[in-house]
């Protein structure tokens, strides 16, 4: 079996930024290296044993990413163009690389997380941690939404401040349905994801019956006129706008609106577009990464 891996040479600064956004279109992994190793510009970074790795990364990185195949790492790349969060495709180089045990690497990249010690997610090669809080059980797989990327873990967040209990929540975009999940087990319901991805869906049902959560999953037809106390999507910002009308549509007037996949510099248009259905406001910033929220108007 083969595989397509896709260098992209980067910045310091836009290292971390185009990483998450890879693994959330849909890398099986993402490792950042020194452009310039093993030649006379190489630079060292090296942390003491049993200390903190050290601050920073390489001026000039590369970013050597791994896909199920060329389908998808073209269309990651389109994605990210699209979104200009990658400027352009002049130093980016595809290729295929054949199979190795990526089960055992994947597996080493996603550890258990704490979101704000309100809710763990642990991946079923771990022992979950003895705590009071909710825990879910997710392992990475076919749709996005691990709980590492920013604007996963905003979103939680924001689930997590609200505690919603007895109020419907609706996952638009629900990917994995960790954020639909995450709304059930602190007691909201009726909880709905839907997903123009027909995997999408397959996966929010099997990790809600995973982890002894109802959320009825489906396409977004699924959903028609319903309304919703609160509207959760995180999706990237071109869809977002054109959603708007359709998205607004299924908050109940005064029902809280949540939006994340947003970076700091499209808040302000995405403040602008849903401003004739809801008062946005940026609720966090993380690592780049907006979450906005806000009520429908009554």
């Amino acid at each position: 079996m083969t595989y397509r891996e896709v260098t992209l040479p980067v910045s310091e600064a836009q290292a971390d930024l185009l990483s998450d956004a890879l693994m959330e279109l849909g890398a099986l992994s993402v490792s950042v290296e020194d452009r310039f190793g093993d030649t006379a510009q190489e630079q060292a970074l090296y942390g003491e044993p049993g200390m903190p790795p050290p601050k920073g990364a390489w001026a000039q990185s590369l970013l050597r990413v791994l896909f199920a195949d060329e389908a998808q790492a073209d269309a990651a790349l389109a994605a990210l163009l699209a979104e200009d969060i990658l400027p352009d495709l002049q130093e980016v180089q595809q290729s295929t690389v054949e199979d190795q045990d990526w089960v055992r690497l994947t597996q080493s990249q996603f550890q258990p997380v704490s979101i704000a010690d309100a809710l763990w997610i642990v991946p079923s090669w771990h022992e979950p941690p003895e705590v009071a809080a909710p825990i879910i059980r997710l392992d990475p797989g076919l749709a996005f939404g691990t709980g590492t990327h920013p604007t996963t873990r905003l979103c939680l967040e924001w689930l997590a401040r609200q505690t919603p209990s007895q109020l419907s929540v609706l996952d638009y975009g629900c990917g994995s349905g960790i954020l639909a999940i995450a709304a059930a087990k602190f007691g909201a319901g009726p909880v709905v994801g839907v997903d123009i991805d027909p995997d999408a869906v397959l996966a929010t049902e099997a990790n809600a019956a995973a982890n002894d959560v109802t959320v009825q999953a489906g396409l977004p037809d699924k959903v028609a006129d319903a309304q919703f106390d609160i509207v959760v999507a995180n999706i990237l910002s071109a869809p977002l706008k054109l959603l708007a009308p359709a998205i607004a549509a299924h908050v109940k007037p005064g029902g809280w609106l949540v939006l994340s996949g947003i970076l700091d510099r499209q808040a302000k248009e995405l403040i602008d577009t849903y401003a004739p259905y809801c008062a946005l406001h940026i609720d966090k910033t993380l690592d780049g990464w907006v979450c906005l929220a806000g009520r429908a108007h009554p």
